[in-house]
């Protein structure tokens, strides 16, 4: 059931907008499931489709009735669109991308609604906010102002490690091998399986760890690979400086891609020390699952976890501490090391959050915090309210606003 949420009387927002409704269908409670759905001018459009990950009634929220041909018909509709460009979706509707830095092509949706007098109302959606000071793709470009914000908190009650991930990693590889152990990587397909072999190759050339087979099981992170070294507009300037120098950044030494099934079964009687990199990031699905059940009740085994864990899933209850969790309907005992890089997420902190919102053009008449968890999405609030002065307020699931 849908609810509404109220403003204080006498805002007098709208006296000059037509209808805008917005709902938000996903990530609010949760860092999954960002879903935003704007109706205006008798059209309906849908911001970001994700998946709900984690607690069963989130994951049921999946399955949805939609037929099939509908579906195909709608993925012979995608068209590319380059950042900073305006798209018309049809007359006084329109948006444009803007580069948000946290994997390759992520991006801010600027929406734009002409109403009375020939004037514009835009809804900003942040989408996912990148790093600062990180490497291979270029830093996000800053909030420019909107007359409503919708912004991921995902760290919005956290700071990153200010420790250099590079060093932290050296220290599990390093204590892993000491062990003879297999080094598992639950990674994002997406960016953090490339931030992790851009590192690699780092301390294998800089002698901080030793060039141990590296393995990468992961189809999807195999062409996300590929896809990331050609985009080269999206490179930062250090990564376009080793491309030049002909130096290829995400293959360290020992580097293997592995490919069919049968050739990640064979995986299953490796020795260590070596690492195996698979997804998918929350150990909720694909190739790490097999080799979860395989090396969990090793204790030589460490597992790393290189991004935020969303409550419910598997790699959240991992690094919590449980002693067993159930893979393919099995309780897998928990014997192995179990690791965090929290610094190697791809998701800004609250500081860089607030770097990334600070001095737009113009100031947004209401902020909805959005994507996180409720503590987090709460302290994001507060934290723009004090710093900024700005109206922020934490949605519930289905709750609809008229703009």
């Amino acid at each position: 059931m849908q609810r509404r949420l109220e403003r204080p009387a006498g805002t007098g927002y709208g006296t000059k907008s037509p209808m805008v409704i917005l709902t938000f269908l996903g990530a609010t409670g949760t860092v999954t499931g960002s879903r935003y759905l704007v109706e205006v001018h008798g059209t309906r459009i849908l911001i970001d489709a994700g998946l709900f990950q984690g607690k069963k009634e989130l994951r049921l929220r999946n399955w949805q009735p939609f037929p099939v041909r509908d579906a195909q018909e709608a993925l012979g509709t995608l068209t590319a669109v380059p950042f900073g460009q305006t798209f018309t979706i049809k007359p006084g509707i329109d948006f444009r991308y803007h580069r948000q830095g946290h994997i390759l092509g992520a991006a801010a949706v600027e929406l734009r609604v002409k109403v009375a007098g020939g004037d514009h109302i835009t809804v900003y959606f942040s989408g996912d906010v990148g790093r600062y000071d990180v490497p291979i793709l270029r830093e996000p470009e800053p909030y420019p102002g909107s007359t409503y914000l919708v912004v991921e908190s995902t760290y919005g009650n956290r700071l990153h490690d200010p420790g250099d991930p590079r060093d932290q990693l050296a220290e599990v590889v390093n204590e892993a091998a000491a062990r003879k152990g297999i080094i598992l990587v639950p990674a994002f397909a997406i960016d953090r399986t490339q931030e992790l072999l851009y590192f690699l190759r780092e301390l294998v050339e800089d002698e901080s760890i030793a060039p141990l087979p590296i393995f990468l099981d992961s189809p999807m992170a195999r062409e996300a690979t590929v896809a990331y070294r050609s985009c080269a507009l999206e490179h930062d300037a250090e990564m376009r400086a080793l491309m030049r120098e002909g130096v290829d950044p995400l293959v360290p030494p020992n580097f293997e891609i592995v490919g069919r099934v049968d050739e990640s079964k064979r995986l299953n009687s490796l020795a260590g020390p070596a690492i195996i990199i698979s997804a998918s990031g929350m150990a909720t699905g694909s190739r790490i699952l097999h080799h979860l059940k395989h090396r969990l009740p090793d204790p030589a085994t460490t597992v790393v976890f290189a991004g935020f864990q969303a409550e419910g899933t598997r790699g959240r209850r991992l690094l919590e501490g449980e002693g067993e969790v159930k893979i393919f309907g099995e309780m897998i005992p928990v014997r192995a090391q179990v690791r965090s890089i929290p610094s190697l997420s791809a998701h800004a902190d609250a500081d860089e959050l607030t770097i990334w919102a600070s001095g737009p053009a113009t100031a947004p008449k209401e902020v909805f915090v959005t994507h996180g968890e409720p503590e987090a999405s709460q302290a994001l609030a507060d934290r723009f309210a004090g710093r900024f002065g700005w109206r922020c307020v934490v949605p519930a699931l289905e709750e609809t606003v008229t703009l």
